[in-house]
């Protein structure tokens, strides 16, 4: 668009009155400058500005050619704004609905990837259970969900699924820390931080102990995972969630994650799902494209 280059400097030299002080803030020599307005003026075949001692003023015909050259850059910047929009780079934002334990590191670094490239995008995201971010799907409230152990229904369409297992959290000179893999029994002797029943990590461990007829030594109930690691930080207790959200030992928390034993609670899927026949804004299906990768590799590895 190299036409709306030389709009541009047309406005520029009206707005200061000053083809010297235009020149200046396009980057241009004045001599340059006065050389393109000389060359347009020869093509419209009329002068559009009349040169003084201290600057330049626009002429009749100047300002009908401005109130077009602006109405023309104006028109390029919807346009460009347009095929913005259809690349997906502005519009937003990518609503997310998602389990807790994708809230700490999982889904944070990749948003922090996807908007290195695509800086414009915006993300909503609501931490909710499984039948809730269900229901916001349906609703249209949510483009994606990432949630564990949906249930499943017809309506929805499954992206991309990994298999999860559950890990105890504690802290790093807890005396189980340094296990390689855990028995729910070993655990039950020592202070614990749980779910509460609404989640469904509780739900989980609540069946494994009834059928083993274990019991915990619970010292907190939380409904937020934020809140259980900071219980097993601070008060050494031993906290349950699936591995995707166990403490990164880059985040400089003093927690680590030990896998329970599978024939105690065996894994279940992880599953990134969006409502079946709909057509996904552009953003969410490309950050999708993300999140189904980044699965799948952790499959692989």
């Amino acid at each position: 668009m190299r036409h709306l280059r030389l709009l541009t400097h047309v406005v520029e030299v009206a707005r200061t009155g000053s083809i010297r002080k235009a020149a200046e803030q396009l980057n241009l020599t004045p001599s340059a400058m006065n050389r393109r307005i000389q060359d347009l003026e020869v093509e419209v075949g009329t002068p559009l500005f009349e040169r003084r001692p201290r600057g330049v003023k626009l002429t009749t015909a100047g300002e009908m050619f401005v109130r077009y050259a602006r109405s023309q850059i104006a028109e390029a910047e919807r346009m460009k704004s347009q095929v913005e929009d259809l690349r997906g780079l502005r519009r937003g934002p990518v609503l997310i609905a998602c389990s807790q334990a994708l809230a700490l590191d999982f889904l944070a670094s990749r948003i922090a990837g996807f908007r290195k490239q695509h800086p414009r995008v915006t993300f909503d995201l609501k931490t909710m259970d499984h039948e809730r971010a269900l229901t916001a799907l349906a609703a249209y409230e949510a483009d994606l969900a990432l949630i564990f152990r949906p249930a499943m229904r017809p309506a929805l369409r499954v992206i991309a699924s990994i298999p999860q297992q559950l890990v105890a959290v504690v802290r790093a000179d807890h005396p189980l820390a340094g296990r390689k893999s855990l028995r729910l029994s070993e655990c039950a002797g020592y202070p614990a931080a749980l779910p509460d029943r609404s989640l469904s990590g509780r739900q989980i461990l609540d069946e494994v102990a009834a059928r083993r007829d274990l019991r915990f030594n619970v010292v907190a109930e939380s409904n937020s995972f934020e809140m259980l690691r900071g219980l097993a930080l601070r008060c050494n207790a031993i906290s349950f969630q699936i591995e995707i959200g166990a403490p990164a030992s880059d985040l400089g928390m003093s927690l680590v994650g030990i896998p329970v034993d599978t024939r105690d609670v065996p894994t279940a899927e992880l599953v990134l799902c969006q409502l079946r026949g709909r057509v996904l804004p552009i953003a969410a299906a490309a950050f999708a494209e993300i999140l189904s990768k980044s699965l799948r590799e952790m499959k692989v590895s």
